[in-house]
């Protein structure tokens, strides 16, 4: 195999700074926006960040057209709701208000509006779909997080529920990126606590995942830049956002949970997001989001706390760090220098450290983290036992886009111990 020797760095334009939410109508003039997509959840549409870009619409005189379909978790139904709308609405653009959810439905409208495929499986991840690569520009898309985790206002990717499969899949590619996230710390005044901690959670993993992913330089070279995944392996740009987000994520997100009104956590968790989005972007992630997809895939029965749910589910956040400790148990002997770094950004002592204690450590403090924040300890607090492994670990095999971006290789064996280790924490 002829590895690659180069890496390339793609992000969204980002703003960031409290009330710039109603500047969203003068972006959408300038960028000769005339008539676009609102993409939202119903609750969010009755709330104060909604109303504010709608009224800043009107006052740039951009008509719009609001759609709140979207499905907090979405699945291959919801996006193809989703997609109808937009593709019968014929829109110059689009702005998405809500967590990732909205962000990817948004992303998923515009691409398959402005490009149709043959399949709805075109454009999704191998070996699920055939993960074909976008084919050309499509229409720009604001993106406002109202929740500080996916970071899916810098990323080209866009996640759902293949419900068929009962897994988790997504669509990733660079020209799915946000033109522009507008990033306002009074968006978020309103989040829960526990969703704070869960949408938290899942920036301290998108950032381990890629600061410790494998190096860019041993995937195999593409044999067209266009086919460069955008999930790339570890690099040295991507590093310095993965760093800067742990730092970020141990100083603010037990503040930012335990009050609401600490206005300055809120918003460097929002940040934090946003640098985690840009490193995980360029990076990608690995075992922990690729084991909690059918996580995720197969709930049964669990209701989140702070969701308002009307279904089961399992946020994203969960799904992912319910994984983490038991992963970088396995993976620290990989790179345990990195392991150790990553550690001491969390703030753990690794002074008198072995390096065959890498592992142990990161986990450890990853799950002093989940402690502090009331996250689910392990599998079997979600519903989970070990009969249920054999089919999360099928659920886990196909994905491929992230599972291969692991520092040590985990086939179905690797997978079957790690889902045992993360049934149970304390």
């Amino acid at each position: 195999m002829e590895r690659d020797t180069a890496f390339e760095m793609a992000a969204s334009a980002i703003r960031f700074g409290s009330g710039i939410t109603a500047e969203v109508g003068m972006d959408a003039a300038d960028m000769a926006l005339q008539r676009v997509l609102v993409v939202t959840d119903a609750n969010l549409a009755e709330l104060e960040p909604v109303a504010r870009v709608r009224q800043s619409l009107e006052d740039a005189g951009v008509v719009h057209d609001l759609y709140t379909g979207v499905r907090v978790e979405p699945t291959d139904a919801s996006f193809k709701d989703a997609i109808r709308v937009a593709t019968e609405g014929q829109y110059d653009g689009y702005i998405a208000v809500g967590g990732g959810s909205s962000m990817d439905t948004a992303k998923a409208a515009n691409l398959y509006s402005s490009h149709p495929p043959a399949d709805f499986l075109d454009y999704v991840n191998a070996p699920i779909g055939k993960g074909l690569p976008v084919p050309g520009p499509v229409k720009p898309l604001i993106a406002i997080p109202t929740t500080a985790g996916t970071g899916s206002e810098t990323t080209g990717v866009a996640i759902f529920d293949l419900v068929q499969m009962q897994v988790k899949t997504g669509i990733a590619h660079r020209r799915l990126k946000p033109t522009l996230g507008l990033i306002d710390p009074d968006n978020t005044k309103t989040l829960p606590p526990a969703v704070a901690a869960s949408t938290g959670l899942d920036v301290l993993s998108h950032a381990l995942e890629s600061y410790t992913a494998i190096a860019f330089d041993q995937r195999p070279r593409p044999e067209r830049p266009i086919l460069r995944p955008s999930y790339q392996g570890a690099n040295p740009i991507s590093d310095l956002w993965a760093l800067e987000a742990l730092g970020m994520m141990a100083r603010h997100l037990p503040r930012a949970v335990a009050d609401p009104e600490d206005d300055e956590a809120r918003g460097q968790m929002l940040l934090a997001a946003a640098f985690a989005g840009i490193g995980f972007g360029n990076a990608g992630v690995h075992l922990p989001h690729g084991m909690s997809y059918p996580v995720a895939g197969m709930v049964r029965s669990y209701m989140p706390p702070g969701y308002g749910a009307d279904h089961p589910m399992v946020p994203h956040g969960n799904a992912v760090i319910v994984n983490a400790p038991a992963v970088f148990r396995f993976t620290g002997c990989a790179n345990p220098q990195r392991h150790l770094r990553a550690a001491a950004v969390l703030g753990a002592d690794v002074s008198a450290a072995k390096e065959a204690d890498a592992g142990r450590i990161l986990a450890d403090v990853i799950i002093d983290f989940m402690r502090r924040l009331d996250a689910p300890n392990g599998l079997h607090a979600l519903g989970y036992t070990s009969a249920d492994i054999p089919a999360l670990v099928q659920g886990t095999l196909p994905q491929h886009r992230v599972t291969k971006l692991s520092p040590r290789p985990a086939a179905a064996e690797e997978l079957t111990a790690l889902f045992a280790d993360a049934m149970c924490y304390w």
